[in-house]
């Protein structure tokens, strides 16, 4: 692993990606839109390479001369107005990842999936990679979009591609200008979140879900998936944490799950009227209740994956943001 593209290398996974591959002696190119923001990838000695993911032409510019591929880009909205579009994305670029590698030859494949692509135990116990899709009847886009971006992986590891894929959990760290698992953090520092819904989920940090990545590089068997998660823990631990570290309102009540329904249905309805994307969606809340919590023990065993500790994991994500003048 010398020479290494990163697709999506401006956004939050793949800024992190290369800059922590940089520090590994790798030579670092980036595949990115012409009008991309360069917040996250700042300064940092990367080779820009102009293009998107759906153009094939301009993907296998990029890749060419590169003997390993961290597809990171992707598209991440639980609107069923960008649906289609997510799909294109996701699903198609995925496609295009796939065929310029076997065209031109790259050694490895890394693709970054997502726990949303793995189904969750119908008794209630810890997801693993084994646990097969089952998320059908929720009729989540963003979940159908990554299951069906991991089947075009393994139609190229059936025609020789060595790919491996990896399951990052929601992830908090630096770099997340755009406030993807960072909301949390921002609304809680804010003091706009003080309340909870049952459930849990599982957070990652995002230094260690890069580890991750690279370890897999390295150490990942041809066509597996590994999961990338941190702590488990129940939606108002979460918030509890934050408000904690933060300075936050500790969560002190609970809203019934007809009521989340409720404010999901009045805001797509305003996001509508305005042709604006709504800052909560039913699909978003869809399986909010549910407690999704994943087990990282393959990656901990094959690759050498550790997790930081949830609070750490706030702690240095809230002190980024402070540092960059962003909360």
């Amino acid at each position: 692993m010398r020479n290494v593209l990163v697709t999506g290398g401006t956004g939050f996974i793949g800024s992190n990606l290369a800059v922590a591959l940089i520090s590994e002696g790798c030579s670092v190119r980036i595949l990115r839109r012409l009008h991309s923001d360069l917040r996250a990838i700042g300064d940092a000695p990367v080779e820009h390479s102009i293009g998107d993911i759906q153009d094939v032409e301009s993907l296998r510019r990029a890749m060419k001369g590169c003997d390993t591929v961290f597809h990171t880009a992707a598209m991440v909205s639980y609107w069923r107005r960008q649906r289609e579009e997510m799909y294109r994305i996701n699903i198609g670029g995925t496609r295009n990842v796939v065929d310029a590698c076997l065209r031109l030859g790259v050694q490895r494949l890394i693709h970054t999936s997502s726990i949303a692509a793995i189904g969750y135990p119908e008794d209630g116990g810890l997801a693993r990679e084994t646990n097969q899709f089952n998320w059908d009847r929720y009729d989540i886009g963003y979940r159908i979009s990554k299951h069906k971006a991991e089947q075009e992986i393994h139609r190229g590891v059936q025609h020789g591609l060595d790919a491996v894929m990896v399951n990052p959990s929601v992830v908090i760290g630096p770099r997340d200008i755009k406030f993807h698992g960072g909301q949390l953090i921002r609304d809680i520092y804010w003091k706009r979140l003080f309340y909870y819904v049952d459930g849990g989920m599982n957070i990652a940090f995002a230094e260690d879900v890069v580890k991750g990545h690279i370890l897999a590089a390295r150490r990942g068997r041809k066509g597996d998936r590994y999961i990338l998660g941190g702590e488990n823990l129940t939606h108002r631990q979460i918030i509890s944490t934050i408000a904690d570290v933060v300075g936050g309102i500790q969560p002190f009540f609970k809203v019934p799950q007809w009521a989340v329904r409720s404010i999901a249905v009045v805001a797509e309805g305003i996001g509508s009227t305005l042709n604006r994307k709504p800052w909560v969606t039913r699909e978003l809340l869809a399986s909010s209740s549910l407690f999704n919590y994943f087990t990282s023990e393959k990656a901990e065993r094959e690759l050498g994956y550790m997790r930081t500790p949830f609070r750490e994991a706030v702690q240095k994500t809230f002190s980024w943001y402070k540092q960059q003048g962003l909360l």
